[in-house]
This record gives structure tokens, sequence and C-alpha cells, in this order.
């Protein structure tokens, strides 16, 4: 993550948190006009509505228009992390163990960067993944990018409420 991406994380955290959500993820994309994406979920765990984002929404751009911490203009948008979610956290790979995901790495880990996966277990340093090779131990902070893979297992967990979204 970026400074800016920081920055911002730091200052929506509290207006998402306070509306009774949690803020999964904040990135900045694109150079001319950047889209400010905003991934929430319910702290409830109850599916996310179009209504529950335009709540953040409002209350983010309130926020923004305030702080002022993007001097370009951008477009902000406001989603649920869905079924495929991001991982981010090292709770979030704690909470989807038994689960599919696909991760990168910043620096090699068993001479590779990729993997896919059932998740095994994790703390907050460490999680253990079982791939098709065998299981190996990453280092969460070196992830850079990790997300669950859409498989029936997980539709059908996310269908009983086992998985929110």
């Amino acid at each position: 993550m970026d400074q800016r991406q920081a920055t911002l994380e730091t200052l929506i955290q509290p207006t998402v948190e306070g509306l009774g959500f949690e803020l999964v993820r904040v990135v900045v994309s694109g150079r001319h006009r950047p889209t400010l994406q905003v991934m929430a979920e319910r702290v409830d765990r109850a599916p996310m509505t179009v209504e529950d984002c335009e709540a953040i929404s409002r209350a983010i751009s309130a926020k923004l228009d305030v702080e002022d911490p993007l001097p370009e203009a951008y477009t902000l948008e406001v989603s649920s992390p869905g079924i495929d979610r991001p991982l981010v956290k090292a709770a979030d790979y704690a909470r989807f163990a038994g689960h599919v995901a696909k991760m990168e790495c910043r620096e090699p880990v068993a001479g590779q960067r990729r993997f896919t996966g059932r998740i095994l277990s994790a703390t907050e340093t460490t999680l253990l993944l079982a791939t098709e090779t065998g299981e190996v131990e990453l280092p969460i902070p070196s992830i850079t990018r990790a997300k669950l893979v859409l498989t029936d297992e997980l539709i059908r967990a996310a269908q009983a409420g086992k998985v929110t979204h």
C-alpha cells in the first residue's frame, strides 16, 4: 500500500466504522481522473445492500470534501468485497481457513512468488497453505495480493450464511 492509500485509509476508517461497517480495503487507481475504491462489509456480517454502499459513500464524500486529501478530481466507488473477496489482514486468512485462495508474495518463498491453495491456518504473522505440491508457510507481511478463489464450496458456504460477502 502506498502512502496516499494509507493516509486515505486512516482518514476514512473512523467514518466507516462509525456507521457499523468494517473497512476492507482502500485503493486509488488511474492517473488522469483517479478512482478511489472503498470496500467495506457489515460488522454483523450480513450481506451488504445498495443502501449500505450509498450511506458509506455519502459519509465518506462529506469527510473527503472537508479534508480534501486528493487535490485532483476523482471518482468514489464504494462496494462490498464480494464472495471471491480480497484477503488483506491476518484476520481475513484465519476467518476463511478451509477455503482456497490465490496470492502473490513480494519475495520468493520455496522458490516461487505465486501460490494457490487451501488456507489451513493463520496467525498474526504466518499463513499455512496447502498447495498441490505440499504445505507452505508464508509470511503474511510478504503477501502483496491475495483473494479467495470462487469455488462451489465457497458458493455453498456463502449461501448457507457461513461466509458473508
